[in-house]
């Protein structure tokens, strides 16, 4: 049995690519039920945000589990994906760099990336930690992960193993965060993108009107973002539930519309930001032409931060707009990493740090079931011998059977103890897995 993670993440993958294999919450329960058929997949969680799409899984045959994965992404690239890099062909070790990644390489790395067990939980940590992000310490991913493992449980897809290694990963994610400087300053992709939008309008909104058409957390982010820049502009918020959108915009203060009245408040936008979670492009190139013949000398900056896309790439074409999308985002996102970068090592440190202390509860947690199996062994032992010896037994008074009683149990306790310490403080070694299997076989367990 072993831990695997298999993922697409957009540093090195065309953005055409990573929203074909991305899930939507909607389509979660499909795609855990597709892959916990697999009879090689025991445990599966999805974790798919913006910039990554990743399987992690128990796989208990390693590589026709491996190859089931492999398949699952193939088959929602659409061909993109190919059969060109097969995971058996990829280095033991092929999980992705921490930000930042190099800025040239002679060899580009491969689409699909993958790790195994004490590496699949490091990335993982990594991903929690926010040091594998556009922005650096960003808060949203931490989310992201705590809703991955509430989905898997929900469809009984996760079990012991995934349960504690995502568990795990959101006490490391707090921790960076506490105990570094990783998450100061600009710590969301919806802050990036509030302020990347107020520099290309001139590096100030006031003044601005803002579309924001999504009402999730990332919407929320944004709107709430886009009032803490200078200016304040004005922000309206749409969404395809309108009561989710009246909810934002009564908490943050701006104002709600119907999303059928999307086409009259774009022709008064200056900013459009897209975020929405909907499977496919929500607004044509055709309405972004038709509203601009209508303004024609009014520019319209859109930024979609929409993972498939919100806005139809072919509406960056049309005269007067600019339309940025994730890509946009994260090159933005690495400029400003500043002072910040420093904190990586600190934080790769904690990562380290807890991987060693993942690795070794998980050990004692494996070797648990074969203590209990040898301490319930010694007491069957125990009580039969008691019982080949009723006579003598019965013929001691209750302060003799009470003293017998002790006697026994503490020899059992003692001839068990040394040898449940050295498997114990073994474990997850080659030298656990001899002493595991010598003491399966010598006690039939």
């Amino acid at each position: 049995m072993s831990v695997v993670v298999v993922g697409l993440h957009e540093r090195n993958t065309p953005l055409e690519l990573l929203e074909l294999v991305s899930v939507a919450e909607d389509d979660i329960a499909k795609v855990l039920t597709g892959l916990t058929a697999s009879a090689h997949l025991s445990e599966v969680v999805v974790l798919s945000t913006c910039l990554r799409t990743e399987v992690y899984a128990v796989v208990e045959r390693f590589h026709p589990g491996l190859a089931d994965i492999e398949s699952f992404f193939e088959s929602r690239s659409n061909g993109m994906l190919g059969a060109d890099h097969p995971l058996a062909a990829l280095a033991e070790s092929q999980a992705i760099p921490a930000f930042p990644a190099p800025e040239h390489s002679d060899v580009p790395p491969p689409r699909l990336y993958w790790s195994i067990d004490d590496e699949a939980a490091g990335h993982l940590f990594t991903v929690a930690a926010g040091i594998d992000s556009a922005v650096l310490g960003e808060g949203e991913v931490l989310h992201q992960v705590r809703r991955a493992i509430e989905l898997a449980r929900g469809e009984q897809a996760s079990g012991p193993v995934l349960e504690g290694m995502f568990r795990h990963a959101l006490e490391v994610g707090k921790r960076a965060r506490s105990e570094t400087a990783i998450a100061r300053g600009t710590t969301s992709l919806s802050h990036a993108a509030a302020a990347l939008a107020a520099e290309h309008v001139g590096d100030s909104l006031a003044e601005c009107n803002v579309l924001v058409l999504g009402a999730g957390e990332m919407g929320r982010g944004v709107v709430r973002s886009m009032q803490r820049l200078p200016g304040q502009p004005s922000v309206v918020v749409t969404s395809r539930t309108q009561a989710r959108a009246e909810a934002v915009a009564g908490e943050l203060g701006s104002k709600a519309i119907p999303l059928t009245a999307l086409d009259e408040s774009l022709e008064g936008a200056d900013v459009l930001v897209t975020c929405t979670t909907a499977p496919g492009v929500v607004i044509e190139a055709a309405a972004i032409e038709s509203v601009m013949r209508r303004r024609p000398e009014r520019p319209l900056t859109i930024v979609d931060l929409a993972v498939p896309r919100d806005v139809d790439p072919a509406a960056g074409g049309t005269p007067g707009v600019k339309l940025l999308d994730i890509n946009d985002i994260s090159a933005y996102a690495g400029q400003q990493l500043g002072a910040k970068a420093a904190e990586i090592d600190a934080v790769r440190q904690i990562v380290a740090e807890e991987v060693e202390r993942y690795r070794s509860v998980s050990a004692a947690r494996t070797v648990a079931p074969l203590v209990s199996a040898l301490r319930e062994r010694a007491e069957v032992v125990r009580r039969a011998e008691l019982e080949r010896r009723t006579r003598f037994v019965r013929s001691l008074d209750e302060a003799g059977r009470e003293d017998l009683e002790a006697l026994t149990r503490a020899i059992i306790a003692k001839l068990v103890h040394d040898p449940t310490t050295v498997l114990k403080e073994s474990a997850g070694t080659p030298r656990g897995e001899r002493l595991a299997e010598a003491l399966r076989a010598l006690f039939d367990l």
